[in-house]
Parts: structure tokens; sequence; C-alpha cells
């Protein structure tokens, strides 16, 4: 696959435009085009199944598809058909649609460790909504939350504790890592009696230890606090149960949201009857202003989450991701084991959730070859921030995406050869999302 346009022109021009209108250049910071190699951030015009076009006419393969929300791929037949069903009967009404009652009884259905749910529109509001539930709930403050997992809100509870806390007072938040009990343990003894919940994924990149969920439930229990699984990611890419279903621990409370809606704005908080109803009209204690958003359940959103959660169950979906990603991780690894630099190109992941690692010759991550694998990979045809699979790619998309990691490997061992890599990078670095200054 060659690029008509490969210097994109037309990305440039609107790349400029973005940044006069949009702060950043666009709606998400992990959409910049400081994420991308310097002249090779390219906008895109439109996107069909598991490739995307840009404005310059180029087309790719992509991965991390609306940061891995459209795991079935774009414009998906089902999907579309179910929201354009939607969109001549009213998209928002005064009163609840009979829709929300489908959504909602579907969703219980798929995720049978929840009791109630209620829709909003993005992963934020929902974890946001939980924090706030638990600290009703409990009478306590604190949040304790895995330092190891990289985001959980755009609220200030959690963006507090990033680099990017401008503008934001001290938060009442604690940390604890992942995958070690005894920390989490001395965490709660530490602050016994001051802890809401914890919140974290129950698996990051890798499963969890052995007996580690079941450990977190067990101190959550003892010490009276929420436990709050984040399943914006592991839903619907573990399985459309969650992590929780794969792992069979329950938590008091999950959110779920990007692949619910395959790219169509909808997330969830799930959770016990006894903390949701809190939030409700049935509960004789204080109320809890949990989620009250006026576009929370527009009704072509929540088609397409039935849709989507039909479509994981009749197809498979879950099984799918994984084999793809595991042709696509057992390819990648063998080609950069071929050109020598097995040791510094490194895929990991679950085999629906994968990321890569570049690592300079001391066998630290480096932004400089993370610039010089990207560019490669963009030449090639080839988009995406990550490995994270849709299961609209082929097997021959997975094989030509291998044969350009193939060709950027080769260009990396000669970076590292040359003991640098500023010669293939094209320009300044990329950079990590979370920076003090820009």
């Amino acid at each position: 696959m060659t690029l008509p346009n490969p210097s994109l022109p037309r990305s440039a021009a609107l790349n400029k435009r973005l940044h006069a209108a949009v702060p950043g250049g666009a709606h998400t910071y992990a959409k910049g085009d400081d994420q991308y190699p310097e002249g090779l951030a390219p906008v895109i015009s439109h996107g069909r199944g598991a490739h995307v076009v840009d404005v310059d006419g180029n087309t790719y393969i992509e991965y991390g598809s609306g940061l891995r929300a459209v795991a079935l791929g774009h414009a998906h037949p089902r999907v579309v058909e179910a929201v354009r069903r939607e969109l001549d009967r009213g998209s928002n009404f005064v009163r609840p649609a009979a829709i929300e009652l489908d959504a909602a009884e579907r969703f219980l259905q798929t995720v049978p460790t929840a009791e109630m749910v209620k829709f909003a529109k993005n992963g934020s509001d929902a974890t946001t909504a939980a924090i706030r539930l638990a600290r009703a709930a409990t009478g306590r403050t604190l949040v304790a939350l895995c330092h190891d997992q990289p985001f959980f809100s755009t609220d200030d509870w959690f963006i507090g504790g990033t680099p990017m806390s401008a503008g934001i007072p001290e938060q009442l938040t604690v940390t604890f890592p992942y995958g070690d009990l005894d920390a989490l343990a001395a965490l709660l003894d530490k602050h016994e009696g001051r802890i809401a919940c914890m919140i974290l994924e129950a698996a990051t990149q890798t499963d969890p230890p052995a007996g580690y969920l079941e450990g977190v439930r067990e101190l959550a229990t003892r010490h009276g606090v929420v436990l709050v699984f984040d399943e914006m990611i592991t839903g619907f890419r573990w399985s459309e149960h969650g992590a929780q279903g794969v792992y069979g621990v329950t938590p008091d409370l999950s959110t779920f949201g990007k692949a619910l809606g395959n790219g169509f704005a909808v997330s969830a908080l799930a959770g016990t009857r006894e903390l949701m109803e809190l939030g409700g009209l049935r509960t004789e204690q204080e109320r809890v202003f949990l989620l009250s958003t006026t576009h929370g359940a527009e009704t072509h959103s929540l088609a397409a989450a039935i849709a989507v959660m039909d479509t994981y169950a009749e197809e498979g979906i879950a099984a799918r991701l994984h084999a793809l990603g595991e042709r696509l991780a057992a390819g990648v690894r063998e080609a950069a084991a071929g050109m020598g630099v097995g040791e510094h190109v490194l895929v990991r992941g679950r085999a629906s959730n994968l990321v890569f690692a570049t690592l300079d010759a001391d066998g630290k991550p480096s932004q400089p070859y993370r610039t010089l694998f990207l560019r490669q990979l963009l030449a090639g045809g080839v988009i995406g921030p990550s490995f994270v699979v849709s299961a609209a790619l082929t097997e021959d998309d997975i094989d030509h995406t291998v044969e350009v990691v193939a060709q950027a490997c080769t260009v990396y061992r000669k970076a590292l050869d040359a003991g640098d890599p500023a010669p293939w990078m094209g320009g300044r670095p990329v950079k990590p999302v979370f920076r003090q200054y820009a």
C-alpha cells in the first residue's frame, strides 16, 4: 500500500485551522497532532470498517479506532440501521422514551452482575457519578484510585492528580498500586473510616495476579468501602459482560462506555439496587444528584447500544477480537525479532487490547523511537497509537500490518546501530498526553 499524497497538504491546512478554532487542535488530547510525527497528522474524511481515508485521499488500516470505542468497525451496518430507524422518530422528549427501558433491560441481561443502570454520554460522567454515590452512601470523602492506570475522568477528582492540574484545588484522593494487596490493605488501615470508595480497572494490560481481585473485593467489604470497576476499556473487549464477568468478581458499582455505542455517545453507570436507588425516587434517605443529563437518553445512541449488545452476543465479537489480536501480536513479535529489534519493539496487553512499546538502546521507553516507528507505520498505510484491533479487520489487514511493521523495524535497527533516531524522525518527537507544559 502506497500513499498517493504522503505530504498531507490538505491535512496540514486543516490542522492549522483547527488550532485556530479548537484549543489543542482536537476535542480529545489523545487525538492531538502532537501525538503524531511532525507533518504526518492526517485529518480524517471518513471511514468504513477497519479503514479510514484522510482529506488528502490516503487510505489507512486503523487501530485504536475512536480511542478504542469503535470495536465493530466504522459505519457498522447493523448499528447504522438501528440508529437510522430512530432518527425519524425523534431523539429527545420531555418524558422517558420506551427505548430507554429496552436499553436498560438489555444492558442488565448483558451484565447480569448489575441490578440497575443509568445512561449518560461519556465515561467521565459515569465515573464521577460513581464517586458521588459512594461518598453519599458511606458519608466519607476520600477516594482511593489505582495510580498504575492512566485515566479515570476529566473531572477534578482525577485530573487534580495529573501533571495537567492547573486550575484545580487539592483533591481528596489517595492512590494504590495495581496487583499489590498488601499495599492496598496498608492504605485502608492508614485511612480507616475515611475512604468512600476505591476505583480501578479490573485488568490493565494483562490478567490480574491470582487472587488479587478476590482480595480487593474482600478488603472493600471489610472496610465498608464501595468497590468501583472502571470497565470503559475492558467492557466489551474482555467480554460483553466486562472484566467482572471474565474474572468472576462483582463490584458494587461499574462504569461502561467506549465500545458500548460503537462510536455513538453512550456510557453507563451500573450497580447494586441498594446503592443506585439512592439516586432515585424510592428511598427515604437524603437524595443523591446521581446523573441528570439532557442528552443522556438520546434515542439513537441507545438504539446503537442495543444493536452493539445484540451483535456481540450473536456473532461472538469478543472471541473475534481476541483471535485477530493474537494473530497481530504473533506477527509483530516475529517481525521485530527477525529484524533484530525484538527487545526494543514490544507488544503488550490482552489480545483484544494490544499496545506497543518503543525502547531505546538502553531498554528505556523512548518518544523519539516511538516517533520513528509511527512515521514508518503511517508511510505504510497503518495508523494508530496502539495495536488495539476492531472486529472489522481482516486477516489480510493483519498480514499487511505485519509487513509494514517489518519495514519499520528495519529502519529501527538502523537507528539503533547509528545511536540516534533523529535522522528518521522527520522533526520533533511525539509527546505524552499528560505533561505540565505544551
